[in-house]
């Protein structure tokens, strides 16, 4: 029987490199990888469902979920994850010395209910006591999903055609969230700094202390793809683990190193040893606490109407963590 065609938009990591060149091929797949970048994934994905199978935010996942009427189905895969302390920005004429202080003030976010923003608001509120409530927030780009917000969020959109990290030098809010580091921190403002300058300390302890490495994006496969093919759900899965498995081997290989970093042998082992050996981890237990944390967020926040369960997001048959042998399909 001839292989299933199947068209998957994801963006161009080391970790799916091995998909993207056909050196690692799913079982019973003919896999045509389209690399774009995930802001643009998802809004074709979300507006026109335009791609069999793609990377995905989890958090407007997660909200599609809630509603009971997801499009999309996903699996245990994530593509992007990221330590949120370092991109909290604040204007350095404020006041503002630690998180606490961020209450009543004037806070961007890009997205209010982009997955970097959930989980840096849950960080304020379970770590810090600052509420979404307490802050007044100005939006920079419309919402994907429209997700009408708890009446307790007092949220503006910002004027058309200005960026956050603008309005923030020139005072106009006083903190920023953000996903990517403003322009106007880059261009060494100094109006604007981080809200904690020693972010990767202060990570490596937060990761220590609650085993929370957040989640970006997850990847989804069309409804009507899963239901009429079942299996593809799996076979996926393995596959993406049996690449990033692939991206390990050469990154291991230190001595001739395939990143452009100058200390990439000790970085990966320091990695390993706060995180583990399986370094950016796949599958569900060992990010069950990661994925605890969104759920917990998404329905403090109000982007779902219950807190959701973990078996609730992904596929059946990948509910299982599958080892890395088992994932190989070379």
């Amino acid at each position: 029987m001839a292989n299933l065609r199947l068209t998957l938009a994801c963006g161009p990591y080391d970790r799916t490199q091995a998909l993207r060149d056909g050196t690692i091929r799913p079982e019973g797949i003919d896999l045509n990888y389209v690399t774009l970048q995930p802001a643009e994934i998802f809004w074709r994905m979300l507006q026109f469902k335009e791609f069999d199978a793609s990377e995905m935010s989890l958090s407007n996942y997660t909200t599609l979920v809630g509603t009971g009427q997801a499009p999309f189905v996903a699996i245990p895969v994530y593509p992007s994850r990221v330590f949120r302390h370092g991109y909290f920005f604040i204007d350095t004429a404020k006041g503002i010395k630690a998180p606490g202080d961020l209450k009543g003030k004037r806070g961007g976010v890009p997205e209010y209910s982009m997955t970097a923003a959930v989980y840096m608001r849950g960080l304020l509120q379970n770590e810090y006591g600052v509420k979404p409530s307490d802050v007044e927030w100005v939006q920079g780009r419309a919402d994907r999903l429209g997700h009408k917000l708890p009446a307790d969020i007092r949220l503006t959109q910002a004027p058309a055609g200005t960026e956050l990290g603008d309005l923030l030098e020139c005072g106009e809010i006083d903190f920023l969230m953000t996903a990517n580091n403003p322009l106007s921190f880059r261009r060494g403002s100094p109006n604007v700094a981080r809200l904690f300058p020693n972010y990767p300390e202060v990570e490596k302890d937060y990761y220590r202390r609650t085993r929370i490495y957040p989640i970006m994006h997850t990847v989804v496969i069309r409804r009507d793809i899963y239901e009429r093919d079942p299996w593809v759900a799996l076979n996926l899965y393995k596959a993406f683990l049996a690449a990033k498995q692939h991206a390990f081997r050469l990154l291991a290989e230190t001595g001739s190193p395939k990143a452009s970093f100058a200390w990439l042998q000790p970085l990966i082992e320091e990695e390993q040893k706060i995180i583990g050996p399986d370094w950016y981890p796949y599958g569900i237990e060992q990010n069950r606490p990661s994925l605890e944390a969104l759920l917990q967020y998404t329905h403090e926040q109000g982007l779902t109407p219950r807190r959701l369960r973990i078996e609730d997001l992904f596929a059946p048959s990948t509910l299982r963590d599958v080892p890395l042998s088992e994932g190989q399909h070379v």
